[in-house]
């Protein structure tokens, strides 16, 4: 399994596997969504 934390999804936007990268831009969308719902 893979790591979903921030940092991990960010390394990953830099990779040049498309799968990799859509994974990782679902975490930060999914990150974002919980910061502004804590605002």
């Amino acid at each position: 399994m893979e790591k979903t934390d921030l940092a991990s999804a960010r390394r990953r936007m830099k990779s040049p596997n498309i799968k990799t990268r859509k994974r990782a831009l679902k975490i930060l969308h999914e990150a974002k969504r919980k910061q502004q719902k804590n605002r």
